[in-house]
């Protein structure tokens, strides 16, 4: 399967219209979180996306509330937080918000580390993990030097061994990977990211 996967549009008009281009050619589609600013502009987010066609999976950012994504995703897209879903065939998990609670006040949406290890004891197997938050200790450094990732992110990681797990949420660590075990852990930012899983490329 070919995967076309971003996070942290962040209502870029430009990176949408190069995601929406690209998707052409996707077999799914993930958006790891971060499509509007702040809890506003979700709508006009949606609405710079509507043109990809292929499947969705997509989880919410701390900028989102899962119930405010999942009113205003496309029909047809899977939103995820603490839960898992099947797309032809490839096993997919997602937890979105900001783990561990960020510094950015009340409208940001957050787990702390033990709300996200109990959401995350409900993924048993996965192909593919899609967090908005990264595991502690690859790609979440801020521009500050602080390593600002998830321990329970990391475990869950270390415990399901998907073949990819995908991030987003630290803007100076995008493009950034690593590995957890057999795992290949990528933060995306919101650009053109392509991987092949399930199949030889």
């Amino acid at each position: 399967m070919r995967i076309l996967a971003f996070s942290d549009l962040h209502l870029s008009r430009p990176d949408a219209a190069a995601l929406v281009a690209a998707s052409a050619q996707a077999d799914l589609v993930i958006g790891a979180g971060d499509f509007c600013n702040a809890r506003h502009g979700l709508a006009q987010a949606m609405d710079l996306i509507a043109g990809i066609a292929a499947p969705m999976v997509l989880v919410p950012g701390n900028c989102e509330s899962v119930d405010e994504l999942r009113a205003a995703a496309p029909q047809g897209a899977h939103v995820l937080h603490g839960q898992g879903v099947q797309v032809a065939g490839l096993r997919l998990f997602g937890l979105g918000y900001g783990v561990p609670v960020t510094p950015f006040g009340a409208w940001s949406c957050d787990l702390t580390e033990d709300q996200a290890e109990e959401m995350l004891n409900a993924c048993d197997a996965a192909d593919v993990m899609v967090f908005h938050s990264p595991p502690k200790g690859i790609a979440d450094v801020t521009s500050a030097g602080l390593s600002v990732g998830s321990t329970a992110i990391r475990q869950a990681i270390f415990r399901v061994q998907p073949q990819l797990a995908v991030c987003g949420h630290i803007h100076d660590s995008w493009g950034q990977e690593g590995r957890i075990g057999a795992t290949r852990v990528v933060n995306l930012g919101p650009f053109v990211n392509w991987f092949q899983i399930g199949e030889d490329p």
